[in-house]
């Protein structure tokens, strides 16, 4: 584990954190013996979980560079981005317009330090970070961070990728949606995935329950309620999707894939 120069009181170690055990999912580096106890749980109920992970970060870098290539999107803005793994939304953007700008937002001290030292952009583009809550869209969307780096004025995709399962009904997710995509210029776009229980229910029960024990919300949505993220917004083909349904590149081969190993719904979709 890297501490990239963070206090020790910045980092708590004594309870399992989302993004640290995604990291494990995805066989990094940068988690803890507390994060691997608890996604070593999660495998026991769910053993695809780390093929989930990976369908997941598939997804993300076909539809950010679908944005770049076809919708010519040159400004994204990532909230929940974990701890960087290889390549990094910045850099499949960058990879398609060197000119392009990213916003990378993460509410923990321990992802934004990561970012910090890992996410470097372009010469012709720019990247830049902001610690915020996702449950606070107002705090991400006046942050100055933001407003220098991105034109509000000019389109901008928004990246909430398996995050929104951890808000719950409570926190109004529906809403900060919509809050996040209100001060965006027409022509912007939402990219989203989330878990769900429609193909394996009771996996999922025993997977919220590790999640619960390890002191984190987690609540799956059916593709009808994710599709509710998308109201107002024009949907990409194929629509709210499985991930790796969605737009595959060439020697991709979705049909292989079981819908229950997955567990996922996707969607990209533009604000008119």
């Amino acid at each position: 584990m890297t501490d990239y120069g963070l206090a020790p009181d910045q980092i708590d170690t004594t309870k399992p954190h989302p993004a640290r055990m995604y990291d494990f999912y995805l066989n990094g580096k940068d988690h803890y013996e507390v994060d691997a106890e608890a996604a070593g749980r999660v495998l026991e109920v769910y053993p695809t979980v780390r093929l989930n992970a990976t369908i997941n970060r598939g997804f993300i870098h076909r539809a950010t560079r679908w944005l770049a290539r076809e919708a010519g999107i040159r400004q994204f803005l990532d909230i929940g981005t974990g701890i960087p793994t290889e390549p990094n939304l910045h850099q499949v953007a960058q990879g398609v317009a060197p000119e392009a700008r990213v916003v990378y937002t993460d509410y923990d001290p321990i992802v934004l330090a990561y970012a910090q030292a890992l996410l470097v952009g372009t010469p012709e583009g720019r990247t830049s970070y902001v610690q915020a809550d996702v449950r606070d869209p107002q705090r991400i969307m006046s942050a100055p961070e933001l407003h220098e780096t991105l034109d509000l004025d000019q389109p901008v995709a928004i990246s909430v990728n398996a995050l929104f399962h951890f808000i719950s009904e409570e926190d109004k997710p529906y809403e900060i949606i919509r809050e996040l995509m209100a001060p965006l210029a027409p022509g912007s776009y939402l990219m989203l995935t989330h878990s769900t229980h429609d193909f394996s229910a009771e996996t999922w029960r025993n997977v919220i329950q590790v999640y619960k024990e390890s002191g984190i919300s987690f609540t799956t949505r059916s593709q009808s309620e994710v599709g509710g993220f998308f109201d107002g917004l024009e949907l990409v083909d194929p629509g709210v999707s499985e991930p790796h349904h969605w737009n595959p590149d060439p020697g991709d081969r979705p049909e292989t894939i079981r819908s229950a190993d997955i567990n996922m719904w996707a969607g990209v979709a533009r604000k008119r």
